[in-house]
């Protein structure tokens, strides 16, 4: 087994489930966009229950306020790379919230792909 690690940049976004881009979901076009960069993976996840900026709690449990749920993306790569492409979340994010943090990757993978220097234990750096 190969394992990868490095230091890395995480960015997570903040928006509405119901935020949008050109009639379709913001996440999609996030999603699509941080893909079309390059960039190693990007991931949506769905809140059950959340409140932001208006202090309006939106949440799961109560069918009259289930819509809009918050939603958080989460990109993780290399800090150049992460930068590089906050412009676009700069074009896209009309209203959320966009934390970075510093984060150290250990990547898993079951067999060598062949790219990338290796150490004496097998590790690759990103």
């Amino acid at each position: 087994m190969t394992r990868l690690t490095g230091g890395a940049l995480r960015v997570t976004v903040f928006i509405g489930e119901n935020d949008t881009w050109h009639h379709k979901p913001l996440y999609t076009e996030i999603v699509h966009r941080a893909r079309a960069a390059g960039l190693a993976g990007a991931s949506v996840f769905r809140g059950i229950e959340g409140f932001g900026a208006s202090s309006l709690i939106h949440t799961s449990r109560l069918l009259s306020l289930s819509e809009d749920l918050p939603v958080a993306i989460v990109i993780v790569d290399s800090e150049a790379r992460v930068r590089g492409f906050l412009p676009q979340l700069d074009e896209l994010v009309s209203e959320g919230l966009v934390i970075l943090d510093d984060c150290e990757v250990i990547r898993y993978i079951g067999r060598d792909t062949g790219s990338g220097e290796s150490d004496a234990k097998g590790e690759k750096s990103l």
